[in-house]
C-alpha cells in the first residue's frame, strides 16, 4: 500500500507517523503511562519501516526507526553507554523467523545455526557498571547510546548484586538485564497504592518502569522489582566465552538471576518449538513475556554478520500474538468474592487471545460497564493486558438486539441483598455470616484470636470443616460438640486435642459487647470501631435498633432528595448511628445493611440461643484524660508491644486507630515507621517517638491517680 503512495503522500503520512510513535514513546518510556497497545505500536511502527523502506530518503537521523527507546529526561543526569544498548527487530509469524534463519545461515554460509533462546521480558532495560566488582553506575537504555544514571535507585533492587560473586572479577563489565514487577506482587502494590490515594499502575511493566524513575530512591524502595540478566556488553579484565548461552551461566555466577527457560536450540525448528513451549507456559510464569528472543551462539558468526543502523543481524524477537482480538458478549455473571463483592464476568464466544482460548473475561464493576457502555450481544475487545485474567476493553461493534447488564437485587450465590454504598463503584452481598462465597473468610475471622478467640480453631481446621460441611455459620461452631465422635475419627485428633477444642469453644460462649460485634465481621468495623460501638449503645438490642431505624431514615431521606447527595449527607449527619466517634456515612451504611439482613439477624440469634453472652456495658463513663484524642501507632516500641501501648492509651481514655488524618491527635512513630509518619508531618500532626509515649502516659496516669 505504502509502496503506491506518491512521494509527496509518502512524506506526509512518514511525518505523522513519526509524530505519533514519538508521543506514544514518551507516554512508554518516560511518563509510564501507556497511550496504545503494543500491538497497535508495533503496527505503525512497521508502516513506518515499510515506507523508508520504498523511499530511503524518508529515514532521517530523528525517525523513530533510527532509536532505540525515549531520548533520556532531564531529571536524571545523562550518562553514555561504553558500548551501544541496540535493540533487537521483531518478528510477527513463522514465515518471518523462517527469513531471519535465512538470512543469518546465509550469512555465514552454513547449513544449519546453533541459537541462545531466551524469554522476551516485558519490564525496562537497566545497563549496570562494574569495577573491579563493584557495582559503580546504573544507567537506563536512553536512545541506545546515552542512559539516565539511576544508581541510587537501582541499589535498592534486592536481588541485584552490589558486587560480582568471583574471586577475580573483571576489572570492568556492563551487565545487561530487565527490571520486572512479579505479577504475585502486582496486585498487592496497586492496593497499597490505593490506599495511599496514589494513582495505580496500569500493568506490571508500567509499575517496573515508574518505580525504577523515581525521584525519590526511598520510594523505589519499596517496590518489589527484580532484576533479570540476560546479557555482556564490554568486559575488560576478564576472558569470556565466545558462546551467549555460556556468557549467561557466567552471569549466574556471578550472582545474578537469570531465566530458568533460557535454552540453546538448533536451527530454525529449535527455535519453532522453544516459542510453541514458551507460549504454552507463557500464562502460568510470574514475571510477564511478551516473546522469544533468539540469538545466534556462537562469537565468530555474530561478528561476521555485523550490525543494521538499529539492531544486530544475529539476533531477532519473535513476539506473541497480539494480546486484543474481538468476539462476542453472550451473557453476563455475577461472581461473589470472599467479601462480598460483586464482580460482572463476561461469557464469551470463545476467542484465541495471547497463546489461550479464552471464554470469560472480567468487567470489573458496574461503573466500568456503564463507562464503556457494553452491552450483552456486544462485539467486545478482548484484552489479556498484564496479567493472566483477560478484561472486556471496549465495545467493538454494536450488536442487535442487545440486552442491557443489570446488576441482581439478590446474591447469586445465597439470596441476600445486595447494597452498594454511594460513592463505591462495588456492589457487595449483605449475608456475611451465611453466604457460602464469603463462609470460610468469615467463619475464620469470628475463631481468631481478636474475635472471640477460640483456641484449636484455626484457619486449616475451619477450612477442613468447611469442606466436610460440618460448618456453614458461626451458629455451628457451638454445635460441635454434637459431633465428638464425628471429630474423634480424623485424622490427628485425639480424645484430649478434641476435649481442648470442645472445652475452648464453650469458653468462647463467655465473651464481651466488643469482641462479639468485631467477631460478627460487619464491612468497615474494626476493633476500635467495635469497642465505640459497644461503649456508645451498651447492648446488642440498642445498636441493632438505631440500624434498623436508620436504614429506615436513609430510606426516606433518599425519597426525599433523591439527586442531593449533599443535602442527604446533612439529613444523616451526626445523629443515630453517625453520632458514635468515627461513624461516617459510608460505616454507618454498612452497620445497618448487616443488622437489616434477616440471614444474619437469624445467626445472631442462634448465636445467643447457643448460649453466646456478655456483660452488661456502662455507658456512663466517666471523663478521661485523653477522651476525644485520637492517636496512631506506627513502627515497632522496644519497652512494650503495640498492642500494649494501645491498651493503656484507651484507659486513658484514647482512641486508638489505624489511619491518619487532619482529626489525628498523635502519631506514635517507633522504629522503622513509614508513611504514617511522613503523613502526620506533612498534616501538622503532633509526632510522639517512644519516649513522649512514655512521658504522655505517665503524666497522664499520674493525674488519674491525684
Amino acid at each position: 500500500m505504502a509502496a503506491q503512495s506518491t512521494p509527496q503522500a509518502a512524506r506526509e503520512r512518514a511525518a505523522e507517523l513519526a509524530r505519533v510513535l514519538a508521543e506514544h514513546s514518551r507516554a512508554y518510556y518516560i511518563e509510564a503511562e501507556p497511550t496504545v497497545s503494543d500491538a497497535e505500536y508495533d503496527r505503525l511502527f512497521r508502516e513506518l519501516e515499510q515506507l523508508e523502506s520504498d523511499y530511503p530518503a524518508l529515514a532521517t537521523a530523528d525517525s523513530p526507526t533510527q532509536r532505540v527507546g525515549a531520548p533520556p529526561v532531564d531529571d536524571f543526569p545523562s550518562v553514555d553507554h561504553a558500548t551501544p544498548m541496540l535493540s533487537l527487530a521483531n518478528c510477527f509469524d513463522d514465515e518471518e523467523l523462517a527469513e531471519f534463519d535465512r538470512r543469518a545461515r546465509e550469512g555465514v554460509g552454513v547449513d544449519e545455526l546453533a541459537y541462545c533462546a531466551e524469554p522476551k521480558f516485558d519490564g525496562t532495560a537497566l545497563n549496570l557498571r562494574y569495577e573491579a566488582g563493584v557495582l559503580v553506575r546504573a544507567t537506563t537504555r536512553g536512545d541506545g547510546v546515552t542512559g539516565e544514571d539511576i544508581t541510587a535507585n537501582a541499589r535498592t533492587i534486592r536481588n541485584l548484586p552490589l558486587r560480582l560473586t568471583a574471586e577475580n572479577p573483571p576489572d570492568f563489565v556492563e551487565i545487561r538485564g530487565e527490571v520486572v514487577l512479579p505479577r504475585s506482587r502486582f496486585e498487592e502494590l496497586n492496593e497499597r497504592l490505593e490506599a495511599d490515594g496514589q494513582k495505580a499502575f496500569v500493568n506490571p511493566r508500567n509499575a517496573a518502569a515508574g518505580s525504577l524513575r523515581q525521584l525519590d530512591s526511598r520510594i523505589t524502595a519499596t517496590r518489589p522489582l527484580v532484576f533479570m540478566g540476560y546479557g555482556i556488553g564490554r568486559v575488560d579484565g576478564a576472558s569470556l566465552t565466545d558462546s551467549l548461552y555460556g556468557q549467561l551461566q557466567q552471569l549466574a555466577d556471578w550472582g545474578f538471576i537469570i531465566s530458568p527457560y533460557i535454552d540453546r536450540v538448533t536451527g530454525l525448528a529449535g527455535c519453532t518449538d522453544y516459542y510453541q513451549a514458551m507460549a504454552e507456559r507463557r500464562a502460568e510464569l510470574d514475571i510477564e513475556i511478551d516473546g522469544c528472543v533468539f540469538k545466534v551462539d556462537d562469537g565468530p558468526s555474530r561478528d561476521e554478520l555485523g550490525f543494521v543502523a538499529r539492531a544486530p543481524r544475529w539476533a531477532i524477537a519473535r513476539k506473541f500474538p497480539a494480546e486484543e482480538t474481538t468476539t462476542t458478549l453472550n451473557s453476563v455473571e455475577f461472581q461473589v468474592g470472599r467479601t462480598g463483592a460483586l464482580t460482572p464476568v463476561a461469557k464469551l464466544e470463545p476467542v484465541f487471545v495471547g497463546g489461550v482460548t479464552v471464554s470469560n473475561a472480567s468487567l470489573h464493576n458496574m461503573d466500568e460497564v456503564a463507562r464503556k457502555d457494553i452491552r450483552i450481544g456486544d462485539r467486545v475487545v478482548v484484552r489479556r493486558a498484564g496479567d493472566v485474567i483477560p478484561e472486556v476493553k471496549e465495545v467493538a461493534e454494536r450488536g442487535q438486539n442487545t440486552q442491557a447488564i443489570e446488576l441482581p437485587e439478590a446474591c447469586p450465590v445465597c439470596g441476600s441483598a445486595v447494597e452498594r454504598i454511594e460513592g463505591e463503584a462495588i456492589a457487595r452481598c449483605t449475608g456475611g455470616l451465611v453466604c457460602a462465597a464469603q463462609r470460610r473468610e468469615a467463619l475464620k475471622h469470628f475463631a481468631s484470636r481478636t474475635a472471640l478467640d477460640i483456641e484449636g480453631l484455626g484457619d486449616r481446621q475451619i477450612e477442613a470443616f468447611v469442606a466436610e460441611g460440618l460448618l456453614h455459620s458461626p451458629a455451628d461452631i457451638f454445635a460441635l460438640k454434637a459431633h465428638r465422635d464425628a471429630l474423634l475419627e480424623r485424622e490427628g485428633y485425639g480424645e484430649k486435642s478434641v476435649a481442648n477444642l470442645l472445652g475452648s469453644i464453650e469458653a468462647a460462649k463467655d465473651t464481651t459487647l466488643e469482641r462479639f460485634i468485631f467477631a460478627l465481621g460487619i464491612r468497615e468495623v474494626g476493633q476500635t470501631m467495635a469497642r465505640d460501638l459497644a461503649r456508645h449503645f451498651g447492648s446488642l438490642e440498642a445498636l441493632q435498633h438505631e440500624a434498623k431505624a436508620y436504614h429506615q431514615r436513609l430510606a426516606d431521606v433518599w425519597e426525599q432528595h433523591p439527586d442531593n447527595k449533599a443535602a442527604r449527607d446533612r439529613a444523616m449527619a451526626a445523629e443515630g448511628l453517625q453520632a458514635v466517634p468515627g461513624v461516617g456515612a459510608r460505616v454507618a451504611q454498612c452497620i445497618a445493611d448487616f443488622f437489616t439482613e434477616p440471614r444474619n439477624v437469624e445467626v445472631i440469634e442462634e448465636l445467643i440461643a447457643a448460649g453466646v453472652h456478655w456483660p452488661t456495658v456502662d455507658t456512663e463513663t466517666t471523663p478521661q484524660p485523653l477522651s476525644g484524642q485520637t492517636v496512631v501507632l506506627t513502627g515497632s516500641l522496644e519497652s512494650l508491644t503495640r498492642e500494649e501501648a494501645g491498651e493503656r492509651l484507651e484507659a486513658l481514655g484514647a482512641r486508638v486507630t489505624s489511619s491518619v488524618s487532619k482529626k489525628t491527635d498523635y502519631v506514635v512513630a517507633g522504629e522503622r515507621a513509614g508513611s504514617k509518619r511522613d503523613k502526620a508531618e506533612k498534616l501538622g500532626v503532633t509526632v510522639l517517638d517512644e519516649a513522649g509515649l512514655l512521658a504522655l502516659l505517665e503524666q497522664h496516669r499520674a493525674a488519674v491517680a491525684d
